[in-house]
């Protein structure tokens, strides 16, 4: 991850936050933590490169943390850190106000 050199904090957060998958492997993870193989699941039109590299820059932020089990084959799970905990309220506010401004598009499939 490029080291963050911001003075302005909004910059560095969006750093980490932007793209379309670091917010929502964080909301993925909420609830519990889970292995490498079910962050796939979650999202099956990530690549397996790219997964890796998202989670490598949530755990670098501290929003993530990595552990790693012994045994073959090696089993990783993921868990939000507090700080990415700390941060849920404001990604469940953001898909909140997008239902409430956009209510015929915030079903995938859904008649337009």
């Amino acid at each position: 991850m490029q080291e963050l050199v911001s003075s302005c904090p909004i910059e560095d957060a969006m750093r980490v936050l932007s793209g379309r998958w670091a917010t929502l492997l964080l909301y993925y993870l909420q609830d519990r933590p889970k292995r490498f193989s079910e962050l796939q699941r979650d999202n099956p039109t990530i690549s397996h490169r790219i997964l890796t590299l998202e989670l490598r820059k949530l755990a670098d932020a501290g929003l993530v943390e990595r552990t790693a089990h012994a045994g073959f084959p090696l089993r990783v799970d993921y868990r939000l850190s507090a700080s990415g905990a700390e941060l849920m309220p404001m990604i469940d506010a953001i898909g909140d106000w997008w239902e409430a401004s956009h209510p015929r598009r915030h079903h995938r499939g859904a008649a337009a």
